[in-house]
């Protein structure tokens, strides 16, 4: 019998694996598989060890007959359900950050604003294993919710949170990247200069048109080149047989997006 290539020992739920079990796409949680406990909702309950040594994709049945299916869980999944200090940014508007800087595996990334740390977590997870995220949040609670957050994604190895006023500056340079979400960017946007590589990338999130106007005449005072201003608007579908459309609701806005390179300066010392 020919052996599904799907399958294979990445793929399969072990001992302390990360689970994603979802019964529907309003009830779904994170867990992880312990032998000998169990999961329990509203619907029933299973024994992880029903399922370790399964792969994911697989299903299972409560003591309830509910079906359960079984996925390994994707950034977007844990970002769902991280504790929030403040608002997060979307996951639609982070993929817009990642494709429009640059960031990668290696990647040196400054970010401010680290609020719950659920953009940290993404950043974090695309410059890894060699790549690192310095991150700069001024207010104690937000700290304190983004290193447990981080903590628990398993993420500390490739992120440095810091509890400082970042219009003070960056400790940090020939970063490749800078990502700026906070209450006035244009305070920051001279550090975020000093700090960035030359034809390295900015990206800085705005909730108001205003704000846009602002920073975009900062970044040109500062010679940033390649100045672009983005919003993404993302409409879901609802998926049933003969009767597909778009969902009635949906979140119409969730911020602007402005991205610049820095440019190089004659007479500047290259770095």
């Amino acid at each position: 019998m020919m052996k599904d290539s799907s399958y294979n020992i990445d793929n399969i739920i072990v001992e302390g694996s990360d689970l994603y079990i979802v019964l529907d796409q309003r009830k779904n949680w994170i867990t992880k598989a312990i032998s000998g406990k169990q999961f329990h909702c509203h619907k029933g309950f299973f024994d992880y060890d029903d399922i370790i040594g399964k792969p994911y994709g697989s299903r299972v049945e409560t003591n309830k007959s509910a079906t359960l299916s079984i996925y390994k869980p994707l950034p977007s999944d844990y970002l769902s359900k991280l504790t929030h200090s403040s608002q997060i940014i979307y996951p639609k508007d982070a993929g817009l950050i990642l494709m429009n800087t640059g960031i990668a595996p290696g990647s040196k990334v400054i970010e401010t604003g680290t609020g719950s740390g659920a953009l940290t977590s993404i950043l974090a997870t695309y410059v890894k294993t060699d790549g690192h995220v310095f991150t700069y949040e001024i207010r104690e609670e937000a700290f304190n919710t983004s290193t447990k957050n981080i903590q628990r994604l398993g993420l500390e190895s490739y992120v440095t949170i810091k509890n400082k006023d970042a219009s003070l500056g960056f400790d940090e340079t020939n970063a490749d990247a800078v990502v700026l979400d906070l209450g006035d960017p244009c305070e920051v946007i001279p550090h975020a200069h000093t700090s960035l590589k030359y034809s390295g990338t900015i990206a800085v999130f705005l909730p108001t048109y205003n704000q846009v106007e602002k920073v975009y005449t900062k970044l040109q005072e500062f010679h940033f080149g390649e100045i672009k201003a983005i919003e993404l608007i993302k409409r879901e579908m609802q998926l049933k047989v003969n009767a597909i459309r778009p969902n009635t609701r949906m979140i119409g806005h969730t911020g602007f997006l402005i991205f610049a390179r820095k440019l190089y300066q004659e007479g500047e010392e290259c770095r």
